[in-house]
């Protein structure tokens, strides 16, 4: 019997990337990756949320197929050890109460749930929304799509028509599919009602407005393995269900079920519900509804690829995805266990990709949105260089030249965005005057070169294990930030110091870093309210 035109275990989908010196399509099925995860560099989706998203899906695939999705038999280290040793297993693993292992057995066990446009069970959508959902007000495909431009929306890649509609192929309604799941908005969608409940309000995805990190390695197997968390004594495969595995469609009036392990956190936590209309060709998307999944409180599940932050009330969130923001300013906080009740809670994939690969990388994902509204503005994507390792980790321990360094960063980055603030506020003489264009260029200017700056430190650190001596030197840090900040103000304040009137604002405002360059230690310990927020 041929493969279903839109079963995603054998019909290419996911792009990717593969080695030099290998060559391959541009796009693979489930089975393929899996077969040729050796091969293939990394995934090439161009979209940060759908990245990630894809990553979280192949990392539950993962431990299902080697078997690492409990904690024995065995040692959970031991076993995936033997999995970096002996790759995939390809073969069925018959494991108890009729579970497959082995990527043959776990898919050809769940082939029939991941048809993007089965009739009874669509892979992660709800089929029950053709009878719960107006058929006449459907999201549309300019909606299923989220680089498209739809309602407060604007069009990222492309201009669309609702006159010539333009279908998104398999590949790119996969992929949309999982950008709602996981990045999806609140608010008003389409109207579903269940029993005597009838409404149109959906609650934000679990990874709304966040950053995710993602060890990543030199090809896809590793990165997989790298990517996964060991589950507690206590998780079974017969409860830690992920969506296609269950038998039954969640009750939509019950608050979403708790995550029993992995496999759930990363694959059922979906604040929305979805039904693909399929074209005529059963190879394209038409149409979509797209709906509240459960009438109850949201929960937010714990997520092991998150940096947790911690509010003045003890309470967690997860670091938000900001373009503006670099990466090497979350470095510390990767690296570093939590030293106190106020610093940040490191992601738990971190205490054990270094098992798989001593040396990696971190790549974050994330999608700059609004978390309360469904306003889109911005993919973030950034990778670490290659220099993660336990040696840097036992290095930045001892003095934390790593938090030193960011924090010196940030803090010439803070007086940097005051003085300039200043100095416009004072040469206008008008408060309400708005120094947008003078802090955008101070900042494009400064944070870029600071960057460089942390990166060059970064590597001279001493890697050799002893911790007396890191070679971090605080003074000649401050300098250089400080050289970076009075450059950039410089050059941006340059064309008004003509006037008397210019002159005297610049210089004025010009000591607010200088006074940090003079005494680095009492401006990092200034409460940060009194400092300007970081861009």
């Amino acid at each position: 019997m041929s493969a279903s035109a839109s079963n995603l275990i054998d019909q290419p989908w996911i792009p990717v990337a593969w080695l030099d010196g290998k060559s391959g399509p541009s796009h693979v099925s489930l089975r393929s990756l899996f077969l040729q995860a050796r091969e293939i560099r990394a995934l090439a989706i161009p979209e940060a949320p759908a990245h990630s998203a894809v990553l979280r899906v192949l990392y539950a695939l993962t431990a299902r197929i080697t078997a690492l999705d409990e904690s024995g038999p065995g040692s959970w280290g031991d076993r995936r050890e033997q999995i970096l040793e002996q790759g995939f297993p390809e073969q069925s693993i018959e494991l108890p109460d009729g579970r497959q292992a082995g990527i043959v057995g776990y898919f050809d066990q769940w082939t029939h749930r991941f048809d993007l446009f089965d009739r009874e069970r669509p892979w992660l959508q709800d089929p029950r929304l053709l009878d719960q959902c107006d058929r006449n007000r459907t999201a549309g495909v300019h909606k299923l799509v989220m680089s498209r431009a739809a309602g407060n929306n604007h069009s990222w890649f492309g201009h669309w028509s609702h006159e010539h509609l333009v279908l998104p192929n398999l590949s790119q309604t996969a992929l949309s599919l999982l950008t709602w799941h996981y990045w999806g908005a609140p608010g008003g969608l389409s109207s579903r009602a269940v029993g005597q409940v009838s409404h149109h309000y959906a609650k934000a995805s679990p990874l709304r407005a966040a950053l995710s990190y993602h060890p990543e390695c030199d090809n896809l197997f590793l990165t997989l393995l790298a990517g996964l968390t060991p589950p507690d004594g206590d998780v079974s495969r017969q409860s830690d269900l992920c969506p296609w595995e269950r038998d039954d469609l969640p009750n939509p009036l019950e608050p979403m079920p708790e995550p029993q392990g992995p496999c759930s956190r990363l694959t059922a936590c979906s604040q929305h519900a979805l039904h693909l209309v399929p074209d005529q060709d059963r190879e394209h998307t038409a149409d979509a509804y797209i709906t509240w999944a459960y009438n109850a409180e949201r929960i937010r599940p714990e997520d092991d690829y998150l940096i947790w932050d911690i509010d003045k009330d003890g309470k967690t969130f997860p670091r938000a995805a900001r373009s503006s923001r670099s990466l090497w300013r979350d470095v510390d906080a990767l690296l570093l266990k939590q030293l106190d009740d106020s610093s940040p809670v490191q992601p738990k994939v971190m205490d054990h990709a270094f098992d798989v690969s001593q040396y990696l990388r971190v790549r974050a994902l994330g999608f700059e949105q609004d978390a309360s509204q469904a306003a889109n503005r911005q993919y973030v994507d950034s990778t670490t260089p290659v220099l993660l390792s336990r040696v840097e980790e036992d290095v930045v321990s001892a003095e934390l030249p790593v938090r030193r360094l960011r924090e010196l960063g940030e803090l010439f980055g803070e007086r940097l965005e005051l003085a300039t603030k200043e100095a416009w506020l004072t040469y206008t003489d008008d408060k309400k005057n708005d120094p947008g264009a003078w802090l955008d260029a101070a900042m494009a200017r400064y944070w870029p070169s600071a960057e460089d700056e942390f990166w060059s430190r970064f590597r001279r650190l001493n890697r050799t294990g002893g911790v007396e001596d890191s070679g971090f030197d605080f003074d000649a840090t401050c300098r250089a930030f400080g050289r970076h900040a009075l450059d950039a103000y410089e050059t941006v304040t340059d064309s008004v110091t003509r006037t008397p009137r210019g002159a005297k604002a610049v210089t004025r405002a010009k000591a607010i870093i200088l006074a940090a360059l003079k005494d680095p230690r009492k401006a990092m310990a200034q409460p940060r309210t009194k400092r300007a927020a970081g861009k």
